[in-house]
């Protein structure tokens, strides 16, 4: 028995020695890896959410789909992405000669940008950022001047593919539809706001306003040409004309014609530029009057030399003084806005110099009589134009011999940093002047150019809902040419880029059969938008 208790004993202490063994192990095992370690990471678990967290992560996310303004992808119209890619084909060599000219949305694959143009993107963002510093000063000689044309040139290439443009919601539409209207004092309502210091213009979207347009295109007859009066016209769509331009982050009032003579008092406003030019003019005359004949205003063309010449068609532009407040609107026929003189004046068909560093004759003579100048540049740069009109190109007063500013692009946006600079200098010698320069008025051909079958046949708006959110003007050339200078830039460019509806089109009561005019705008239209941003600009 002695024996049998010893055994015992001894089982006894060898379970208690096996048991603090094992305790001791599983403690040590603990200290260095804990047992959570085996465990699956948190992303293999299914995460639950109440209904409530449900419901508030939906609103968070619809709110950031509205409200948010961030400009990284672009809004591809695939209409215009095959239009890019025609105009690509067939007109390879135009394009290179006219470079920048035209506003185009990148082609993306569902509204994504590659990461091969975002790389692009980033370097040429950092490039503009650092040749910044070379805009401030004005160009001191045609080398300067050609090489910063030719880095612009290059650089405005890729940064008119990223016009950014993206969609809103209708609800949101509604709210700031909502939040713009104010009661006038009879009850009506008015979009009439204060316009915000700083307040880039260039941004915002379209939205339907009720009391638009301004004046009736068929009753504007004593300042409206009626080959771009459309209510003249065959078309029966006209709720283009019914649109606003929101901005973004600011507000613009009501134009009203009085109120612009009273802050035109013993003014002057001249428009200098190109046939977009003179249709910007006709529509001020209309928002003016209200589309309403006024036989006190009186035409005073002859105190700026327009008169027409023998044999001619028409005058080099027009001007007329509202005598009321002694305001005076004009237009100067400039589509190059550089200098252009006959070589021999004794032969018809003589060759015309046409002088890159030199402005317009007519802004040296008459630039102390203007109070508020818009100039503006950009479709008459191709070759047929030049050829057409035998324009040869000079700086410093010689034939120019530098292939590379023989380039149109080069050329172009050579003369447009000379004439802004020159303006610009001129600042200082009139107090009063205000000077902008507008950016390009885009072009909607589809399938071919104006003369080989293109075309421009919608007629719906299809801007509502977007929103222009880019930070620089799609119209590269012009918003780089104005910086450093006293001219203010008048941006249209993205925001007339979605007006495709806009055009004049196949209803042209003056164009052969088979040619439709994309390049023009129907009045009432989109160039009164022009208008009314200048009016909050100056």
């Amino acid at each position: 028995m002695k024996r049998g208790a010893l055994r015992r004993r001894a089982r006894d202490i060898s379970v208690v020695l096996v048991v603090l063994v094992c305790a001791t192990v599983v403690i040590w095992t603990w200290d260095s890896t804990p047992t959570s370690s085996y465990l699956p990471p948190g992303s293999q678990f299914l995460k639950l959410e109440t209904e409530e967290e449900v419901e508030r992560a939906s609103t968070a996310q619809n709110t950031e789909t509205k409200d948010s303004y961030s400009s990284a992808t672009p809004f591809v119209n695939k209409e215009q992405s095959k239009e890019d890619r025609t105009d690509n084909k067939d007109h390879t060599e135009e394009e290179e000669e006219k470079q920048v000219e035209e506003v185009s949305v990148s082609e993306t694959n569902q509204g994504k940008t590659s990461p091969i143009e975002e790389k692009k993107i980033q370097e040429v963002e950092h490039e503009v950022i650092v040749s910044e510093p070379k805009h401030q000063k004005t160009p001191t000689s045609e080398e300067n001047k050609l090489k910063q044309v030719k880095q612009e040139v290059s650089v405005g290439e890729a940064e008119a593919k990223t016009t950014h443009i993206e969609k809103t919601t209708s609800d949101q539409e509604n709210k700031t539809l909502a939040t713009d209207q104010l009661k006038k004092d009879d009850g009506s309502i008015s979009t009439a706001r204060v316009a915000h210091q700083g307040c880039s213009y260039a941004k915002g979207k379209w939205v339907v306003d009720k009391h638009r347009p301004l004046y009736s295109g068929s009753r504007c007859k004593q300042w409206l040409a009626s080959m771009w009066a459309c209510r003249l016209m065959q078309r029966k769509d006209f709720a283009f004309e019914r649109l606003r331009w929101q901005p973004k982050d600011c507000s613009m009032e009501d134009f009203e014609g009085s109120k612009f003579l009273r802050r035109m008092q013993n003014k002057t406003l001249a428009f200098v530029g190109d046939s977009l030019g003179r249709q910007q003019f006709q529509s001020m005359m209309c928002m003016i009057t209200g589309g309403k004949e006024r036989l006190d205003v009186l035409d005073v063309g002859p105190e700026f030399g327009f008169i027409t010449p023998r044999g001619g068609a028409r005058p080099g532009g027009w001007a007329y003084r509202f005598t009321e407040t002694n305001t005076t609107v004009l237009y100067h026929w400039s589509s190059t806005l550089c200098d252009i003189e006959p070589l021999d004046l004794s032969d018809p068909l003589t060759e015309h110099a046409m002088h890159l560093d030199r402005p317009p004759a007519f802004l040296r003579q008459y630039l102390h009589k203007i109070n508020v100048l818009v100039m503006n540049t950009g479709h008459h740069w191709n070759r047929g134009k030049l050829n057409g009109n035998r324009w040869v190109m000079h700086v410093n007063g010689v034939p120019n011999t530098n292939r590379k500013l023989a380039a149109l692009g080069n050329a172009k946006n050579f003369t447009i940093h000379s004439t802004v600079s020159w303006v610009s200098s001129q600042l200082h010698r009139h107090p009063g002047l205000k000077a902008f320069y507008r950016s390009l008025s885009p072009r909607h051909f589809v399938g071919g150019e104006w003369n080989t079958g293109g075309s421009c046949n919608n007629t719906t708006p299809m801007s509502i809902g977007k929103e222009v959110l880019q930070e620089e003007s799609s119209d590269y050339s012009a918003g780089h040419a104005v910086k450093g200078t006293g001219v203010k830039l008048l941006d249209i460019t993205a925001l007339s880029h979605i007006r495709d509806e806009g055009h004049i089109s196949r209803f042209s009561i003056s164009a052969s059969r088979g040619v439709q005019d994309c390049l023009h705008w129907c009045l009432p239209g989109v160039p009164d938008t022009w208008n009314e941003i200048l009016f909050a600009m100056i």
